[in-house]
């Protein structure tokens, strides 16, 4: 064998920031350092029980085999009817696809939807993997940028300015990760019709729409008009409102013939997810709701706290995130300055030297295409948090 055996589509693949930085905080963690994570998006509460339950009871009346491929229809049915109450306009299960994670969902629909040389738009701030994902479908990523001033909320301006005849899709993201800010529904008013006027499609990762904090008000764009519903892949799922993320399970709601396609590239990937974590999602979805509740209000607790600290730390400010658990702080005021013996340009030497020096994990803003800024994630308890801003406040105040 000569030459490079690995794909061009392998290589040209960038890792994830944020587990890169998880696997090292763990490295460290086992060599015997104390470790704070403020890096990875995962609720730290377990799973309720009354899911643990059903799960246990699928596993107990020997439901072991495949499923359907786009889910047990009781569960499509379920999501149908979240997607319904949760968009206004009617669902059927048909045009539910049920798949291994929210994450998983997403790639789906970019393989369903994008063509070699579609452009997708991405604002920026954005998750990690929707570039590379869109890179993978065969499409090419192309950033739309949004204002700090305004808390990361992109306009439909923006978003129209970067139009080409080459455009397909919008990916929105709202709440966000990282800035957990919220687009307000005015804002997704004016973005749906810009959709319609300029004939795009979006995909909407809305999995964090549970989780709104301080009046913030979550609006999903599909809801805007009939044509945005038709035009509109809706990605939801159990991880983070239920603490499911290792169940993986997540859903796409689309118009029936992208939805058959979706769940026909499933079926010739992985097939199914397993029926016990189906029966825990139906028991999430169609269970008492007190847990999500429950969680969001020790989210809010945190997100005030995260805010008052971090916005303590010299050099670090932020404004308040609106949704989601994560903050996305500019360190700008640090850089240049020598910091655990190293000089501090970007982020990315931050996070660095904070996890070396600190012992603190964070995400540096590069990953996110937010220079300047670092990514916090605040699911962790009060007294995690407190720690871990106390280090980072003396680390930037240049004593550790």
């Amino acid at each position: 064998m000569t030459g490079e055996f690995i794909s061009q589509r392998a290589l040209a693949l960038a890792p994830s920031a944020t587990l890169a930085m998880s696997a090292k905080a763990k490295k460290l963690r086992a060599e015997g350092k104390d470790v704070i994570s403020l890096s990875v998006g995962e609720p730290d509460f377990p799973t309720p029980p009354h899911i643990c339950e059903a799960a246990k009871r699928a596993i107990d009346a020997g439901r072991h085999g495949y499923t359907a491929v786009g889910g047990m229809p009781e569960l499509r049915e379920a999501v149908a009817g979240t997607l319904s109450r949760k968009i206004g306009f009617p669902y059927r299960a048909s045009q539910a696809v049920v798949s291994p994670g929210g994450k998983y969902s997403i790639y789906l629909a970019l393989l369903a939807l994008v063509n070699p040389g579609d452009e997708v738009l991405i604002p920026a701030p954005y998750w990690v993997s929707y570039p590379e994902m869109v890179r993978l479908a065969g499409g090419t990523p192309v950033f739309v940028e949004s204002r700090e001033e305004d808390r990361f909320a992109v306009s439909a301006g923006a978003i129209d300015r970067a139009v080409t005849p080459a455009t397909k899709l919008l990916i929105l993201n709202s709440p966000s990760n990282p800035s957990g800010q919220v687009v307000p529904p005015a804002g997704i008013e004016e973005i749906g019709r810009l959709l319609e006027r300029r004939g795009l499609w979006c995909l909407s990762d809305e999995i964090y729409d549970c989780l709104i904090f301080g009046g913030a008000v979550h609006k999903s764009i599909a809801s805007v008009s009939e044509y945005c519903r038709d035009h509109t892949v809706a990605v939801n799922g159990c991880s983070k409102a239920y603490a499911m993320t290792g169940w993986r399970v997540g859903w796409i709601g689309a118009v029936p013939r992208l939805a058959a396609v979706i769940e026909n590239i499933q079926s010739q990937t992985c097939a199914n997810l397993s029926f016990p974590a189906q029966a825990a999602a139906l028991a999430a979805l169609t269970g008492p709701q007190d847990c999500v509740a429950e969680m969001a209000a020790v989210f809010d607790r945190r997100r005030q706290l995260i805010h008052r600290l971090l916005n303590a730390v010299p050099g670090f400010s932020m404004a308040m995130p609106s949704g989601a658990f994560y903050a996305l702080p500019n360190i700008s005021g640090l850089f240049g300055r020598t910091l655990g013996g190293k000089r501090i340009n970007t982020p990315l030497e931050f996070c660095e030297a904070a996890l070396e020096k600190a012992l603190v994990a964070a995400v540096p803003g590069e990953a996110f295409g937010a220079p300047g800024h670092i990514r916090i994630s605040y699911a962790a308890s009060e007294e995690v948090i407190e720690e871990g801003c106390r280090r980072l406040a003396e680390f930037a105040a240049g004593g550790r």
